[in-house]
């Protein structure tokens, strides 16, 4: 494992580069994965990845994991801890980074046996993370994500998944209005979540196999389009004066109804 002190090395400055920009991610096609509960769902998946970068300083109870890590990584270095917490994410660093290929991110093509959320122009990454989170949880089939979808491989939403984002599959469309239009010429249910004018409550309905739910942003809501072309529009009973709920909290309630 080669020991590195320089902030100007070109690993280190990787590592910092794709923590902060989405943009950058994209260029490299590399996204960053910190800590030890995440960095534990790479080990016990055998998924190999790019770089292990640990503190001078981990924990010794981390020992077996960087151990196991570093026979999955491409490439192996290790840091001053006063190095490691400049270009770690995270208030509390544990020592622990690894770099991944974006490309180990599952991808779907949604077929009529199977159940799905989908995501418009949901932009809070804590909101992301949860909904991946439970959506693994809950045993939903996959994600639709709109092109104007916060960006999955933020540090932020791989946290928020708890490392479910290894485990959980996507589909990324560009234009979610015309996505719907497909699915239904294509056989599948879609059910638009709505805070007004709705065609039933979402307790009220039975959702077969070829269901797709989908859930918008956190202050607008789907838009107008997507809303026209989906097949029924539903609402959430609330008995309290809340006219909304957040979008992670939404898409729970939503996933628990739609998987029972």
């Amino acid at each position: 494992m080669e020991f590195i002190t320089s902030r100007e090395n070109k690993l280190v400055k990787k590592i910092s580069m794709l923590n902060l920009s989405a943009k950058q991610r994209k260029k490299m096609g590399e996204f960053v994965c910190e800590g030890f509960r995440l960095c534990s769902e790479l080990s016990s998946d055998n998924i190999e990845f790019e770089l292990l970068c640990v503190s001078d300083q981990y924990p010794d109870k981390y020992n077996d994991l960087v151990e196991s890590l570093s026979k999955l990584a491409r490439k192996s270095i290790q840091v001053p801890k006063e190095l490691f917490e400049k270009i770690s994410d995270t208030k509390s660093p544990q020592g622990v980074i690894c770099v991944c290929k974006n490309d180990i991110i599952k991808n779907i093509n949604p077929v009529k046996t199977g159940r799905y959320i989908a995501l418009e122009n949901v932009s809070d990454p804590s909101n992301m993370g949860t909904i991946i989170r439970t959506a693994q949880a809950l045993g939903v089939d996959g994600l639709i994500l709109s092109g104007d979808c916060c960006d999955i491989l933020s540090p932020k939403v791989i946290r928020g998944s708890m490392g479910m984002i290894f485990r959980m599959s996507f589909l990324f469309v560009d234009n979610m209005p015309d996505y719907v239009l497909e699915l239904n010429r294509c056989g599948f249910a879609t059910y638009a979540g709505v805070v007004a004018n709705a065609d039933a409550l979402l307790t009220e309905l039975d959702f077969l196999p070829g269901s797709v739910v989908l859930i918008g942003n956190e202050g607008n809501g789907l838009t107008k389009d997507t809303v026209a072309n989906s097949s029924c529009r539903f609402t959430i009973p609330m008995k309290g004066k809340c006219e909304s709920l957040n979008a992670a909290t939404a898409a729970t309630i939503t996933m628990w109804e739609l998987m029972k």
